[in-house]
């Protein structure tokens, strides 16, 4: 699964809509809608917010990894 398509299914799996997300992030909804079509590459400053509100990773969310779960903090 890429990128695109992960923090689609992560919010879907928060029964979020775009315009609420958005919303959270500060963004128009034109914009995130365009994160996940991948018509705009995500910034690093919102993968971040991104794994920090589903409480996952960032290489989860670039795919990187299969595991869902957060690293521990050292």
């Amino acid at each position: 699964m890429d990128m695109y398509a992960r923090i689609r299914a992560l919010r879907e799996d928060a029964d979020l809509k775009q315009k609420e997300l958005a919303a959270m992030l500060n963004l128009h909804q034109t914009t995130y809608s365009d994160y996940e079509l991948g018509r705009l590459n995500v910034p690093a400053p919102v993968l971040i917010q991104l794994a920090g509100f589903y409480h996952t990773s960032v290489d989860y969310i670039l795919g990187l990894t299969n595991v869902r779960e957060p690293y521990p903090r050292a």
